[in-house]
């Protein structure tokens, strides 16, 4: 069988069934007398063992066998979670996610396992899982009724002894094929170890049968060693008493059940109850996704298009029919961009586990805060976010988190605090990267990048805090004493801020020396279609984001006021800012009218007026980027085209509020 059409939900899957264990093991190393969470991990596990043997990645499947050992033995009390058996846990993991990632980049996904296996053998040795033996299986009179009585009836009764090989992995599953054989050929009485037991694995590599059929000993023979790696099997004839020897109650009750047999392992009573709910979801190429969402940004362009002709037109049939074009094709709108749209924790997920590692190899006491982990971003965007994170991470726990000796020394807690948060803001998310740490230290960082030549003297003079922090974000430049494994060489920090600003983001620092900094990117919700508010000044059309309003209001010269050159307005109580965008922009032929139209614009919790010249509507409008020729304009998110072929450029209001 062609397995190569199943690799791409292997892959996916297995990478699910590996974050979960993570997840799990961090949650239990902090709960540690929680076996829940063991059972969880030793669920992920077993799948991934299987799904991995039945691919053919015996690596893969070997490691994973060794660690359902080492957490079975967890479970069952018989080994204590201390921290080397953790330890080995989360380096059994980091070695099944390299042979994952090698499987996904067309390798062949072998890794040299033996120490690893070792360790997890040695610690499985210390304290040895008990298992139940298959040496013996046990005929109560009740049993013995149900064979006397099948035997009066003309069949056969036989224990069956099957010994698998010592190198199977899937004894479960290959226990359940010998059951199917066995029930093809007659009725299951009684099993040792019982089918619960078989179902879990917890026996060695034998189990025995009682058998009652019509077939002959050498015919189930050679049917049992069809399956594979059975290694054995041995058919015996039971003995049964005769009916006089047993007591009325007992043959009453073995008539009762005598219909009643024993079901195979796992596969026949998990399809029943789980018949009832069928599949409803269904893995799609990304390609395709993009694909679909090309297409209906030009169904919403020629959508406007339609829009406008009708309004010119004035055709009640037409009006009515575009109206309801424009129904349909905003609910369309709805699904596509809810399919592309993945909660950030699928990245932030992998970060507990990577500060944990980090902060054991400095020897630093750090907490991870996870705030907002169900904020949705668009899949193109969360694709590209995940690099830039992990480099803000390791800069936050080696450069910010100081030394537990240290934090003490300066009044506060040993355990430090790296905060990460998610939050929208209009049509932008915004992640937010918090630490307590000792700050960026603004003479060191100047200095360093004198000495870099990144700046000269008479520029080190004019920059603020701001605009020094940002110097850090230069090619190379690093405050690092000394490289090491976690950082120094000066490749992180410009990383993050070319990949975010290549999809339409942007990145700011804020730092208090001795008490801890702030790393803030800015991304886009979607990359494709939003709602917004057309304004008009003078000849030009400009697109205001939704999202970013909070209304729209009217407002008379009389009521501005002006605060230290700048004008201001009370809106509900609170005094905001007021921005001419006509002189913003430098707007050509702006005249002044007799009041001011403006629009309330919000981002995070701060709020600004925009002054316009006139509002034209709401309209759905595909986001276009300006390209390279014109990157970096001031507080210009893209383009848009109208339904009258004219281009409107979008104004981000979040870079007009600071």
């Amino acid at each position: 069988m062609d397995m190569n059409q199943y690799l791409e939900v292997f892959i996916e899957e297995s990478k699910e069934h590996l974050q979960n264990v993570n997840d799990q093991l961090m949650r239990f190393e902090k709960n540690i007398d929680d076996l829940s969470y063991v059972n969880e991990i030793f669920r992920s596990a077993h799948t991934l063992k299987g799904m991995s043997a039945t691919m053919g990645f015996d690596d893969l499947a070997q490691l994973t066998h060794k660690m359902e050992n080492v957490l079975d033995a967890v479970r069952n009390h018989q080994l204590d979670a201390h921290t080397e058996v953790l330890d080995a846990l989360f380096e059994s993991v980091d070695a099944l996610e390299i042979m994952v990632q090698s499987i996904s980049e067309g390798g062949d996904g072998q890794l040299d396992v033996k120490l690893l296996v070792q360790k997890l053998q040695r610690i499985v040795a210390e304290e040895p899982v008990a298992k139940h033996a298959a040496s013996s299986i046990e005929y109560d009179e009740l049993v013995q009724a149900l064979l006397s009585q099948t035997a009066d009836q003309g069949f056969n009764a036989f224990e069956i002894t099957v010994q698998l090989e010592s190198t199977c992995l899937l004894k479960a599953a290959r226990a359940y094929m010998v059951f199917d054989v066995l029930e093809q050929a007659g009725d299951v009485i009684k099993s040792a170890p019982t089918v619960q037991d078989i179902e879990q694995e917890k026996f060695e590599s034998s189990f025995i049968v009682i058998l009652v059929t019509n077939e002959s000993q050498e015919k189930l023979q050679t049917s049992i060693m069809e399956v594979s790696e059975v290694e054995s099997v041995n058919i015996a004839t039971v003995p049964v008493k005769a009916q006089t020897e047993m007591k009325e109650p007992v043959l009453q009750a073995a008539a009762a059940i005598q219909e009643v047999t024993v079901s195979a392992p796992s596969k026949s009573s998990v399809e029943e109850k789980k018949q009832p709910s069928s599949n409803k979801t269904i893995r799609v190429n990304i390609d395709r996704l993009d694909s679909l969402m090309n297409l209906f940004e030009e169904l919403v362009i020629d959508r406007g298009r339609l829009e406008q002709i009708s309004k010119e037109l004035n055709n009640s049939q037409l009006d009515e029919t575009v109206e309801r074009m424009s129904r349909i094709s905003g609910d369309l709108q709805t699904i596509i961009l809810n399919m592309r749209m993945v909660p950030v924790e699928t990245v932030f997920n992998r970060f507990p586990r990577m500060v944990r590692q980090l902060s054991k190899d400095l020897r630093k006491q750090i907490e991870l805060q996870i705030v907002g982990a169900d904020t949705e971003l668009d899949r193109t965007v969360i694709d590209e976010i995940g690099d830039p994170l992990v480099h803000l991470l390791r800069n936050a726990v080696d450069h910010g988190i100081e030394m537990p000796q240290a934090r003490l020394k300066n009044g506060k807690n040993e355990k430090g605090t790296i905060r990460l948060k998610a939050y929208h803001s209009g049509n932008h998310v915004f992640i937010d990267l918090e630490d307590d740490g000792a700050g960026i230290n603004r003479e060191k960082v100047l200095q360093k990048a004198l000495d870099r030549g990144i700046i000269d003297g008479k520029t080190a003079e004019t920059l603020t805090d701001r605009q020094v922090y940002e110097l850090i974000f230069a090619s190379g430049f690093s405050t690092a004493e000394q490289i090491s494994d976690v950082s120094g060489r000066g490749v992180g920090l410009d990383v993050v801020k070319n990949t975010i600003e290549s999809l339409g983001g942007s990145v700011t620092i804020d730092s208090n020396e001795g008490y801890g900094s702030r790393f803030s990117i800015q991304l886009p919700l979607t990359l494709s279609i939003i709602s917004a508010l057309l304004v008009q000044m003078s000849e030009e059309r400009y697109a205001l984001p939704l999202s970013s309003i909070i209304e729209t209001a009217i407002v008379q010269p009389k009521e501005v006021m002006h605060v230290h050159g700048q004008k201001v307005i009370d809106f509900r109580g609170a005094i905001i800012p007021l921005i001419d965008l006509k002189e913003l922009f430098n707007v050509p032929n702006s005249v002044q009218g007799d009041h001011y139209s403006v629009v309330i614009v919000k981002k995070g919790e701060k709020t600004a007026g925009l002054i316009v010249d006139t509002f034209i509507g709401q309209q759905e409008i595909v986001l276009k980027s300006l390209g390279h020729y014109l990157p970096g304009v001031f507080a210009i998110s893209g383009a848009t085209i109208l339904g009258d072929g004219q281009v409107a450029l979008i104004i981000d209001c979040n870079a007009l509020i600071k």
